[in-house]
């Protein structure tokens, strides 16, 4: 039985190794860039994070592909835009939001043991007012900040992926 369980565990390690590592174009970003890097402004970029999570989740869990979440962003563009507009007036902002799709050059970056190098994604672009604050990211797909992601009112979203969950599932019968 321990030979089994080895050799079992030799073979996973083999096949994950085997698999095609991801790249960029695999990825779907999402970047909130508030209006600037002062406490007010910084803070309704959460706010209207949680209203755009909220908004898009209930879409995306459809979204088995990148060019599914793609085409789903694309025809709500104008909708998100909406949400983040209602969230600043209603919380007393003059200034609105611009939203795009597109592809643009990002820095490295990780978290939740994923590691993004740096390079040209496409992402779901908000700018708030000017968009010259700091940022909030994640990444729309795989969908690691839209399966699950509520927000628990704090200023973190539950990140969840669905394949990782699977994947313990799949573990946890064996």
């Amino acid at each position: 039985m321990k030979k089994f369980v080895i050799l079992l565990l030799v073979v996973i390690c083999v096949a994950l190794v085997a698999l095609p590592q991801p790249t960029n174009q695999d990825f779907l970003r999402i970047h909130i860039r508030a209006d600037s890097n002062n406490d007010v402004d910084q803070a309704i970029k959460f706010v209207v994070r949680d209203a755009i999570v909220q908004y898009l989740s209930p879409l995306l869990v459809s979204a088995t592909t990148k060019q599914k979440a793609m085409e789903i962003l694309e025809s709500q563009l104008q909708n998100i835009q909406h949400v983040c507009d209602k969230v600043l007036l209603s919380n007393g902002f003059a200034y609105t939001s611009t939203v795009s799709l597109c592809a643009e050059t990002f820095p490295d970056r990780s978290y939740n043991g994923i590691n993004l190098p740096s390079g040209v994604y496409d992402a779901l672009i908000v700018n708030l007012g000017s968009g010259s604050g700091n940022n909030w990211w994640c990444v729309v797909y795989p969908p690691l900040c839209f399966v699950g992601g509520e927000p628990n009112g704090s200023n973190q979203v539950q990140y969840k992926s669905k394949l990782w969950e699977i994947v313990q599932q799949w573990l946890s019968n064996r």
